[in-house]
């Protein structure tokens, strides 16, 4: 296997094949998630998200989510 005339997606294939056969199928998928993509400063927005937050008003928004999905 010449890695330097493969394309792109050659590449990606061989790699999810080598990954699958030395992990498995399910092993594959977890290393996989540990790389998902995403773009923006995750930082900046968080700050953006939780300035002025306390702990006790985030907990309180948990909870309600939390029996908000046992109702449904």
């Amino acid at each position: 296997m010449n890695t330097q005339t493969m394309t792109l997606e050659q590449i990606r294939a061989a790699g999810m094949a080598a990954l699958t056969r030395e992990l498995g199928v399910v092993g594959m998928i977890r290393f996989m998630q540990q790389f998902e993509t995403g773009e923006g400063d995750y930082s900046k927005d968080r700050h953006q998200w939780l300035d002025g937050q306390d702990v006790d008003a985030i907990a309180r928004r948990i909870q309600e989510k939390r029996k908000k999905y046992k109702t449904e």
